[in-house]
């Protein structure tokens, strides 16, 4: 089991693993080899046993058979809870973290023999302890604690943040075996950006349960597939991982295919031949060869079920208005000097550290929050969907999915009920399920179908993928990016925000000010600039707008100018489309029989020249169009300065 002496043990192996848990099988006869040094990403569907096997390799559970190897010395770490609620600070909760280090300070202020003095300095020289100050500071200076949070006591601060101290300490301890489980949930995307630094730069071995697909394409070298009950070891990047698994997916599916067309041959000749006698020896030797053949399983991964959001009705812009708003709690504002603009089709990502403001100015936009100050202008038949991380704890408990869709559409057939939340992925299997049954992703699902179930104008997802797997993530990409109204992002996945997101608001010190760049720009920003304290209360949330009065209303007008600009390629796109119907439907008149009679000359001359017309005129629309696109791209640009 863990821990094997073997001399010539330097890695991790998992030999012939098979795990059960409440009579589900998770793991049969699974494998695999994971080299000293080597950060491997673990993959796989939710339910697959990803955390189980975590605890297999910490020792909590015991396997049915097999075995879990690794050198006798490792050290394994990982972050199960947070950090306690106690008077500790947060420096010395992460520097207690190392337990040798710990031990041998405290020996060295009693150890009284000179012999044993030296050797306790040292040991501490060996193991650096003496800069472990600064290297504790820097780590939990890069997950989001500046100086003064440092020096404050754990109780002051959310079990969130507590999270973030637990994994400060395991980083900070540098075990042999690190094994991090979704670490990124509790993470800002500047925490993030900075643990796949860290991650990639950690010089003992590691395994990640990830769905952030950046976090495993910058930060590992290989990815543990867990998948069949088996266990699948892919070296290289997640993408790496995903491009060599289609492809043998598409091989087993080829193969699987002439398996059963051999199949099917073979059966055919014994059905033919068994009881003809010249034929009888060679059928019995086919029908062996039949019953020997191995089953080749056909594409083993299902897709996973899509989102579905639907079409709004067209509304004429801007969608919202926010001039000069003030918003926060309690009479203390947040976000002052919002002179903001929503408008059909924007794709926005709000950026910035936790407690900066994203989620209250989403709450702003959502009506879940009145300003403080200042005018919001919407249309009356403006309707918005909003998705919140925290609203899984808001399902009613004891009620099914069905139950939760019946109270917002009461009026609705039984079956128009369950279309609904069949058309959201859930299949007649769990649509009846208590909500406590469902999993993380399912209630996630079963929450977006909610929000949107009105056919909004307007998402606002506020961290939407905390409990979707990679599939999962890929099928809300897709959905986004389908949907045809407004999408106002907070998400801490960058892949998320650079496939959705064309536009980046940065939300900082009370201000809300577009990024000039893209997802990698910010990102490297975020890794050469200084530490920001990113601890709630801990920052001046009073500081005002930088700029005065005529620079919010030349930017105002810039706004203006945009939504202008995107109705008129609204405009030439609609009389493109038209055009293109008109010369449809008269190009199938002229296709007619007897459309060329020399009876019809007249008709003949009069629809050809209505179809050079209308080509000449779908000539000038598409010129219309391309200097409305050219124009809009200019000024969203310009947006930017």
């Amino acid at each position: 089991m863990a821990g094997s002496e073997s001399s010539v043990l330097s890695m991790l192996k998992l030999q012939n693993l098979s795990f059960s848990i409440e009579g589900k099988l998770l793991f049969e006869n699974a494998c695999a080899v994971i080299p000293t040094g080597h950060k491997v990403g673990i993959v796989g569907r939710n339910g697959t046993g990803k955390t189980s096997l975590f605890r297999l390799i910490r020792g909590e559970w015991g396997a049915d058979s097999g075995e879990i190897d690794y050198p006798s010395h490792f050290r394994v770490g990982g972050v199960d809870q947070e950090a306690p609620a106690n008077n500790v600070s947060l420096l010395d909760t992460v520097l207690t973290a190392d337990i040798e280090r710990s031990y041998l300070m405290a020996q060295a202020e009693t150890a009284t023999e000179p012999d044993r003095i030296a050797d306790i300095h040292t040991r501490l020289a060996d193991i650096d302890a003496y800069s472990a100050e600064s290297r504790a500071a820097s780590i939990l200076s890069g997950l989001g604690f500046n100086n003064l949070a440092q020096a404050r006591a754990c109780h002051e601060f959310s079990g969130g943040w507590r999270m973030r101290v637990a994994l400060a300490a395991v980083l900070f301890s540098q075990p042999d075996l690190l094994l991090l489980d979704e670490p990124t949930n509790y993470l800002d995307l500047e925490g993030v950006v900075w643990l796949e630094a860290f991650l990639a730069k950690y010089r003992h071995t590691a395994l990640v349960i990830s769905h952030d697909r950046q976090l495993l394409n910058r930060s590992v070298t290989g990815i543990l597939h867990l998948t069949n009950f088996k266990f699948a070891y892919y070296k290289g990047s997640y993408d790496q991982f995903d491009t060599e698994r289609r492809m043998k997916l598409e091989q087993q599916q080829s193969m699987a295919l002439k398996q059963e067309l051999q199949r099917k041959h073979i059966q055919s000749f014994v059905n033919r031949f068994r009881y003809k006698a010249s034929k009888a020896r060679q059928a019995q030797s086919r029908l062996k060869q039949l019953e020997k053949m191995q089953p080749i399983l056909a594409l083993s991964e299902q897709a996973v079920a899509p989102f579905r959001f639907p079409t709004p009705q067209e509304l004429p812009p801007p969608l919202m208005v926010l001039e000069n708003v003030a918003v926060g709690y309690d009479k203390k504002p947040v976000l002052r000097n919002l002179d903001l603009r929503l408008d059909t089709d924007d794709r926005i990502a709000l950026l910035g550290a936790n407690g900066e403001g994203k989620s209250t100015l989403s709450k702003l936009f959502a009506g879940r929050l009145q300003p403080l100050s200042g005018k919001i202008v919407k249309s009356n038949k403006l309707r918005i969907g909003f998705f919140a991380q925290h609203q899984l704890d808001e399902l009613v408990a004891g009620e099914s999915p069905y139950q939760h869709m019946e109270r917002l559409r009461p009026k609705e057939l039984p079956t128009q009920l369950r279309a609904r939340l069949g058309g959201a992925g859930f299949d007649a299997n769990i649509v009846d399920n208590p909500v406590e049954r469902l999993s993380g992703g399912q209630k996630a699902r079963l929450l977006m179908a909610m929000a949107t179930i009105d056919a909004p104008h307007i998402l606002i997802f506020d961290e939407p993928t905390n409990h979707l797997d990679i599939e999962s993530r890929e099928a809300l990409v897709h959905a986004l990016n389908a949907y045809e109204g407004t999408v106002i992002l907070v998400s801490h996945d960058s892949h998320l925000v650079e496939t959705v997101a064309d536009q980046l608001w940065i939300v900082q010190d009370g201000l809300v000010t577009p990024f000039d760049g893209d997802m990698a720009d910010y990102q490297r920003q975020l890794l050469a600039g200084p530490a920001i304290d990113r601890a709630a209360g801990q920052r001046k949330k009073s500081k005002s707008m930088s700029s005065d009065a005529k620079s919010r209303s030349s930017g105002f007008e810039h706004r203006q100018n945009l939504s202008q600009l995107r109705a008129k390629v609204k405009s030439a796109e609609k009389a493109l489309g038209m055009l293109a119907i008109e010369k449809k439907q008269t190009e199938v008149e002229m296709a007619k029989p007897g459309f060329y009679d020399r009876k019809n000359s007249r008709k003949i001359a009069e629809f050809s020249i209505k179809l050079a017309k209308i080509e000449a005129a779908i000539i000038d629309a598409e010129q219309d169009w391309l200097i409305a696109e050219e124009a809009l791209d200019t000024a969203q640009k310009a947006l930017l300065q």
